[in-house]
């Protein structure tokens, strides 16, 4: 079974910063393609915040662009996400997706249990 992980997530003031982290880890992970962070706050829809590939693209929801940083350290399998400059609208439970193939060399699509982020004003 693939495991996703999160942590980082807490309460910041707005203006600060917070670095979300997820690891995936399970014997059956033959390539993860991408990971990235979703996130949905009280009363809305959950969205994509943002993706990182394995070739290195990456890719932001507007509303996040020159403030959050996504990047990846391939030999731990794991995904950051660094959040500069937070305001009360970013508030919401950050979720953790990550596309893998396994090694029955079939693709799918993984989450994390999730991290609660609260910026207060």
């Amino acid at each position: 079974q693939v495991q996703l992980v999160e942590s980082g997530g807490g309460l910041v003031q707005a203006g600060g910063s917070l670095r979300l982290s997820c690891a995936a880890s399970g014997r059956i992970i033959r390539r993860i393609h991408a990971m990235g962070w979703y996130r949905q706050a009280p009363g809305k829809e959950r969205e994509l915040v943002a993706t990182a590939t394995e070739d290195g693209r990456t890719n932001y929801t507007d509303s996040v662009k020159g403030r959050f940083t996504i990047s990846r350290d391939i030999g731990k399998n794991t995904v950051y996400l660094q959040m500069n400059s937070l305001k009360p609208e970013d508030t919401a439970f950050y979720e953790c997706n990550a596309i893998i193939t396994t090694m029955t060399r079939s693709a799918y699509s993984y989450w994390g249990q999730g991290t609660q982020v609260t910026v207060s004003s």
